[in-house]
This record gives structure tokens, C-alpha cells and sequence, in this order.
């Protein structure tokens, strides 16, 4: 049996990048896996290179289209052995210029939806003795840059979530990772204008790869059942 097979997972943000990688990884290890993203084109047109997977339309920007995409996630898969908390926004503003509704979408993507995720499945996972929660935090998850003001206060916070829950699992057979990588190469750079002065510290180093991420999330998943990866903080050589 492969080392994942007969489990089933959920992946957010998986229609490209590192979630698409983490999902295609799931299901060559034999995960069936549940794949939630916006765009439904997009979606489905991943779900045709996944063997089994699920596409699930939800704009994790909005807590009312997450609740639904929980109901399908339940109706198709029941309770997920896995959840992999992977989808993202990421814009570089001073504080001034950052508005309010930024502020707000981008802590309802990157904290609330993440939040959501999980505590959808948590009790049941707690009394079925099992489960993973995988959390794809960031460098700036413990580390400050200019113009991060909004991006910061989601990802430290989700790192607080992290650090809750395992301490809240531990001992449960609930296991809970954070994944951190510093800057990697996918598209949600390419709204970044590299000549500002604010954006050219987070653009110019050299970047991770997505597989990179994708490596570290099977190496959490992988482990002994009484193993917990606590945190996996990636860089560039």
C-alpha cells in the first residue's frame, strides 16, 4: 500500500503553485483528495490531472462560501484524515496605504479561512484518535519587512493558531505542522512591483521552488504516527 493510501485529504488554494503540487502529491501516495480553490475553470482543469480528486468551488475570502465548501467537503469525503491549509493572498503596502477592506481580505484569507478549516473537523478528528492539520505559514510568520503590515498580522497570527493547537492536540493522535517557507517562486508575485523600494527587499532574493514546499509537507505527513513535525522553517541555500 502506498503511504498514504485510504486516507483522505483536503487542500485549499489547489488549483496552481504549491497547492497543486501538494495535492498531486497526496494522490500519487494514494490520498483521495478534496481540492479547493476560486476559480472554477481553473479547478477543474487541475482535477482532470489529479487521479480521484474532488474540485470544490469556494472563495476562502468570503467565511459564508468556506461554510459551504465544509458541507460539500463533508458530503463527498466525510471528516479528512488531512487538511492542508495552503491558500493565500499576498500584496506589499506601507500602512497609510493599506485600506481597511485590504486589511480585512487579507486576514479573512490567510487566518479566518484557515481557522475555519480546521475547526470544522477538529472534535471528530480528536475522538477518531487521528488526523493532520498542515499549516503553510511564511517567513514573515516570525520575521518583519516594510510594507507586510496586513500580511504580517495574518500570517503571525497564524502561527499563533499553530502553536494553540498543538498544544491543545498533543497526546490526542491529532498531529499539527507549520510549514514556513521564505519567498517562493509561484505567480502570487506577479502583482508585486519589483522597482518600489517598499516591495525590492522581498523580491530580489533568490527564491524557493514550489516542489521545495511540497517536499516538506510529505516529509510532516510521512512520519511515524507517533511522530509530530511541530515546524519546518524553509530557506534558500
Amino acid at each position: 500500500m502506498s503511504a498514504l493510501g485510504g486516507k483522505t485529504a483536503v487542500v485549499t488554494g489547489a488549483s496552481r503553485g504549491i497547492g497543486a503540487g501538494i495535492a498531486a502529491a497526496l494522490s500519487s501516495a494514494g490520498a483521495r483528495v478534496a481540492l479547493i480553490a476560486r476559480n472554477q475553470s481553473t479547478l477543474k482543469d487541475r482535477a482532470s490531472e489529479i487521479k480521484g480528486s474532488v474540485p470544490i468551488s469556494a472563495d476562502v475570502t468570503d467565511p459564508s462560501s468556506v461554510e459551504k465548501a465544509i458541507g460539500r467537503i463533508r458530503s463527498e469525503l466525510g471528516v479528512p484524515d488531512i487538511v492542508v491549509n495552503n491558500a493565500g493572498i499576498f500584496s506589499v503596502a506601507v500602512a497609510e496605504e493599506t485600506s481597511g477592506e485590504q486589511f480585512a481580505t487579507m486576514l479573512n484569507t490567510n487566518l479566518v479561512a484557515p481557522f475555519l478549516f480546521v475547526r470544522a473537523f477538529l472534535g471528530e478528528m480528536k475522538k477518531r484518535g487521528s488526523g493532520d492539520i498542515i499549516t503553510i505559514g511564511s517567513i514573515a510568520d516570525r520575521t518583519i519587512y516594510s510594507g507586510n503590515v496586513a500580511y504580517s498580522a495574518a500570517k503571525f497570527g497564524l502561527r499563533a493558531v499553530h502553536e494553540v493547537l498543538r498544544t491543545e492536540l498533543r497526546g490526542t493522535g491529532v498531529r499539527t505542522s507549520l510549514i514556513s517557507p521564505a519567498a517562493t517562486n509561484t505567480d502570487i508575485w506577479n502583482d508585486v512591483t519589483v522597482t518600489d523600494p517598499v516591495t525590492r527587499p522581498h523580491s530580489k532574493r533568490p527564491m524557493l521552488e514550489p516542489a521545495d514546499v511540497v517536499s516538506a509537507v510529505m516529509f510532516a505527513l510521512t512520519q511515524p504516527a507517533t511522530v509530530n513535525i511541530d515546524e519546518l522553517r524553509l530557506s534558500h541555500s
